[in-house]
């Protein structure tokens, strides 16, 4: 049986990428801060472990006979959505916290080397520059130097890209890396700051009332591409299995702005709701969008499914947090 490790196995990509492995036959090993905070793990064994600890980094990365492991998919991070990565108020926790995770979990790899690592990259890694002009967007692969993010967060993702290269070419190690493009899909953080675009508009419009006001951050008019799990799930592992060490893009190529988002999430919903546009609210880059020319060419992977297909299945789970949440509140109350 192959064996796999799962490092940020109890956030939203993480706990979705284990149950996908354990369902191909797969044995996981998750380990992350804490288990996933809507549905128990899926993996064969769950650590609880502060990965900013070289010596967890270590031990987790033994197979349970005490050998090395197949997989390492390294996907803990210190993130979240608008709110948390272009605020600027966590910019030193994000790059220190991320900074040693990933300093720790490749010497861990380079000690006992596994038989492949896979490394969670983000589209922030992005020259600002070319994210300016919604009709020109350049994020192919080739484009994240000269460097320019438009976060501490996106310039820790860019250094991290450099660490695992080096492992890579220093001990033969295949390392695979896939820069994500707006991942979303039910299980993930909907209300606690760290939530995306997808799951706070579907929050905001489960709260609002038919012709309701929904806030949406900025103008409305920043453009985003937004990538269901399923769809990146496959992406993944296109990437880790296949043959080449330069990073990918995992995202889909269809680009919406964040008012139409909103818009598109209540005709989900069945809602009419007006929209109240936030200019003071941290709204990032003005246009990305994934380039899937290379991962489309050399892989053969491509996204499949339409934005609001992944909505109708987000929307209704995040509906029912959100009834969850007010219910415990009367009932708190009574």
């Amino acid at each position: 049986m192959k064996r796999a490790v799962v490092l940020g196995a109890g956030g939203f990509i993480g706990q979705h990428l284990v149950a996908r492995l354990v369902d191909a036959g797969t044995w996981v090993r998750g380990v992350d801060l804490m288990p996933p905070a809507f549905a128990p793990s899926r993996a064969h064994a769950f650590v609880r472990g502060d990965l900013r600890d070289p010596q967890v980094c270590a031990r987790v990365l033994e197979s349970p006979d005490g050998g090395g492991v197949d997989e390492v998919y390294q996907l803990a991070a210190d993130m979240g959505g608008a709110d948390y990565v272009f605020s600027g108020r966590h910019d030193f926790a994000i790059v220190s916290n991320s900074g040693r995770i990933n300093h720790n979990v490749a010497a861990a790899c380079a000690a006992r080397p596994p038989g492949r690592v896979f490394f969670a990259s983000s589209a922030c890694v992005y020259p600002r520059a070319c994210q300016i002009d919604p009709a020109r967007i350049d994020c192919r692969e080739d484009m994240a130097y000269p460097a320019e993010p438009d976060s501490p967060y996106g310039l820790e993702k860019l250094m991290a890209e450099e660490i695992y290269r080096q492992l890579g070419r220093e001990t033969g190690i295949p390392v695979r890396i896939a820069r994500y493009h707006n991942i979303f899909g039910p299980h993930g953080a909907w209300n606690d700051g760290r939530e995306k675009a997808p799951a706070a508009l579907c929050r905001k419009v489960a709260r609002a009332g038919d012709g309701g006001v929904v806030g949406v951050y900025g103008d409305g008019l920043q453009r985003r591409s937004f990538l269901d799990i399923g769809e990146a799930l496959a992406g993944t592992l296109a990437v880790m299995r296949g043959p080449d060490p330069e990073p990918f893009n995992v995202g889909s190529a269809e680009t919406v702005s964040i008012a139409g988002l909103a818009r598109l999430i209540a005709d989900v919903a069945g809602k009419r709701v007006h929209l109240a546009f936030e200019p003071d609210k941290p709204a990032g880059v003005r246009a990305r969008t994934s380039d899937n020319t290379r991962i489309a060419a050399q892989l053969g992977w491509w996204p499949q499914e339409p934005l609001r297909d992944g909505l109708a299945r987000l929307y209704p789970w995040v509906a029912e947090q959100v009834a969850r949440s007010e219910r415990a509140c009367v009932e708190s109350a009574a």
